[in-house]
């Protein structure tokens, strides 16, 4: 990442609605949450990417130049754009630690977002219900339940051209793209806010009308016991 340590550049961000809405939604999930500003696609346009607390990275690209590929605290962000400021808050680009999906991804299926609405909801309501009542009459921590349904794979889509390499959407995915808004308003159709899966590589992405979440699938490690040689 370029640029100096302090927020002696502005942050170029002209939509401030957007980037509000962005930012208000990431700092209720976690007050200490980072942003990360980088140049997206045609000149004028900006990426906000952030990391969830469970783990999916959530981007929302709004107008303006930016401030180049810039990482700062999310709520100072806010702050600043809430008072009408245009300075670029204090950076901390080396406390951004996370890879970001590659810029080509291809389409795999188009889901209605009133499914996955309700795949959300329905999650919800079972962790509500584990932890009120616990699973087969027993007791279970609340965090192994969240971990537990946010592994849940929601949804399997099989590629036409790749009938052997389904893609598999995970509640964190689905989570992330209800919590953080980007569906947009809930509609009396349930093709509403129609959401594209989308891959590229080991990355899969939900990508709705007003923002992106996206996951790695974490690399499977296989450990082999050492031979011994003859020769040493």
């Amino acid at each position: 990442m370029t640029g100096g340590p302090g927020g002696d550049t502005g942050h170029g961000i002209a939509d401030i609605a957007d980037a509000g809405a962005f930012l208000s939604r990431l700092v209720r999930l976690e007050s200490t949450a980072l942003v990360r500003l980088r140049p997206a696609g045609p000149p004028g346009r900006t990426a906000l990417w952030a990391r969830l607390p469970w783990g999916v990275l959530a981007a929302r690209t709004v107008a303006g130049p930016g401030a180049g590929d810039a990482t700062v605290s999310a709520g100072s962000l806010l702050a600043e754009l809430a008072a009408g400021g245009t300075a670029l808050p204090a950076r901390c680009d080396a406390q951004w630690r996370w890879a970001l999906p590659p810029a080509g991804s291809r389409w795999v299926e188009t889901l209605p977002g009133g499914e996955l609405r309700r795949l959300a909801s329905a999650a919800a309501g079972t962790l509500r219900e584990a932890a009120a009542h616990g699973v087969a009459g027993r007791a279970v921590g609340q965090r192994a339940l969240r971990d537990a349904l946010l592994d849940h794979v929601a949804v399997v889509v099989t590629p036409d051209d790749e009938p052997a390499r389904p893609v598999e959407v995970t509640q964190r995915l689905v989570q992330g793209l209800v919590r953080m808004g980007f569906l947009g308003p809930a509609g009396n159709s349930p093709e509403s806010g129609a959401v594209q899966v989308r891959a590229a590589g080991r990355w899969v992405g939900l990508v709705g009308p007003y923002g992106a979440v996206w996951s790695q699938k974490a690399t499977d490690l296989v450990v082999r016991p050492a031979v011994a040689h003859a020769n040493g």
